[in-house]
């Protein structure tokens, strides 16, 4: 044989070789497809150390990670946590849902928070969000609207009787989506909070489907170090486009069994005491001693009462009060200040982000995979909303993120059930 003809032979085995090898390690491919068992296996390797190797590329955004990540998550059905199903022993509750029973640092069990967490939906949602922001130090009130079904409000008890710094509001509300019943859950549990044992320094609102994105112990540092004394309620003065929620009338309707409110032909009177009502975020983290000016002041009453009929009054009542320049913790001439919530409201696309990757509610976004980048880039405390039934890889990205950078930054030994798996396969810095 020809020696060029020979080295080309040769040359072409070994790229064909190569290209070969190339093509089964990039593709994770089996060579052969005989069975369902083994196209399952197919699945299995595109996955990779699921969830952790698909978390990892979908939060620095390679394009590839979302499709594989849908394809994943439909094909690894989560399974349904423990406890949510059927009623379990307390012990069983702590260790097998992975709660956190000791303070992680001096600092944090020295600064206790407290949660107002309003749900009406989603069981484990819920759970995800109650372990995530639970720590012993801390207190915490839930209020379960009342028109949830009976068996969701036992299931919730059912783990929330485990805890004896967790507990259900007093006084529940048949909560109606920018009615005044609203803002009457939170006071309901802010008044159980300033009469518990517990000495919080803060306390913070949420939703059944908000998500942390910082630590306790960050919350607690961002807290003090930008306003350490003073109140979060992101706003400005009511703006024209959003003045007729309080110029006149709304009223409470039902209609085919859904509750909403409505504008009624009668315009309302002008503010009490004169104050200026300012508009911002239903949102906040407020000191406790702000929480009791509220419920005593005869200004917040005046202004609590005149806001019974007007649209949204979460969105005007916290702020506007925390613009008063004698209130403690007050801050008069604030702004949108506040890192609270990562939100993608529909009418911000290509202004604050480039639009949403799951599919939008009332203008505002359901995450999905695509979405968790600008999630854990965003420097705010929490994100909403999560919906952990339609993309459940999406939460648990941001889970067993969370986790892990609690557990690192712990300042005491870690006990085994507060690890949320075994072994990280996360390759991904977690400090952000």
């Amino acid at each position: 044989m020809n020696p060029l003809h020979a080295k080309k032979s040769r040359f072409l085995v070994c790229a064909a070789v190569c290209m070969f090898i190339y093509t089964f390690i990039y593709l994770k491919v089996p060579l052969y497809d005989e069975s369902n068992d083994q196209k399952f296996h197919v699945r299995r390797a595109e996955c990779g150390f699921y969830p952790d190797e698909l978390c990892s590329a979908l939060f620095v955004g390679k394009p590839a990670a979302f499709k594989i990540g849908n394809s994943c998550q439909k094909s690894y059905q989560p399974k349904a946590l423990s406890c949510t199903q059927t009623s379990c022993s307390c012990s069983t509750v702590l260790k097998t849902l992975h709660f956190i029973t000791r303070p992680l640092s001096e600092e944090e069990g020295n600064f206790s928070l407290a949660y107002i967490i309003t749900i009406h939906k989603e069981l484990e949602m819920f759970v995800r969000l109650l372990r995530a922001i639970y720590m012993p130090q801390n207190i915490y009130c839930i209020h379960i609207d009342e028109k949830s079904p009976r068996d969701y409000k036992t299931a919730v008890k059912n783990i929330v009787n485990c805890f004896e710094n967790i507990f259900i509001s007093s006084k529940t509300e048949h909560v109606v989506y920018a009615g005044f019943s609203r803002l009457q859950a939170d006071i309901n549990c802010m008044r159980d909070l300033v009469n518990s044992k517990v000495q919080w320094n803060y306390v913070i609102n949420l939703c059944g489907q908000d998500y942390p994105l910082k630590t306790n112990k960050e919350i607690i540092q961002y807290i003090k170090s930008k306003w350490n004394g003073k109140n979060i309620t992101p706003g400005i003065v009511q703006p024209l486009h959003v003045k007729h929620r309080t110029e006149v009338s709304y009223r409470e309707y039902v209609h085919s069994g859904v509750p909403y409110v409505y504008p009624a032909k009668v315009r309302k009177a002008q503010p009490p005491h004169n104050l200026t009502i300012y508009f911002g975020s239903a949102y906040y983290i407020l000191t406790k001693d702000f929480v009791e000016f509220t419920l005593s002041d005869a200004r917040a009453k005046a202004l609590l009462e005149w806001s019974r009929d007007t649209y949204s009054p979460d969105e005007h009542y916290w702020v506007t009060l925390n613009r008063l320049p004698d209130a403690p913790g007050a801050t008069p001439n604030a702004g949108w200040q506040g890192d609270l919530r990562a939100i993608k409201w529909k009418d911000q696309e290509g202004l604050s982000h480039k639009g949403c990757k799951g599919h939008y509610v009332r203008d505002i976004c359901i995450y999905g995979l695509g979405d968790l980048q600008w999630i854990i880039e965003s420097p705010h405390l929490f994100a909403n909303k999560f919906e952990a039934g339609r993309n459940p890889l999406a939460l648990e990205c941001l889970e067993r993120r969370l986790r892990l950078k609690a557990l690192r930054q712990a300042q005491v030994p870690i006990e085994q059930h507060w690890r949320l798996q075994e072994h990280s396969h996360f390759n991904m810095q977690l400090d952000g």
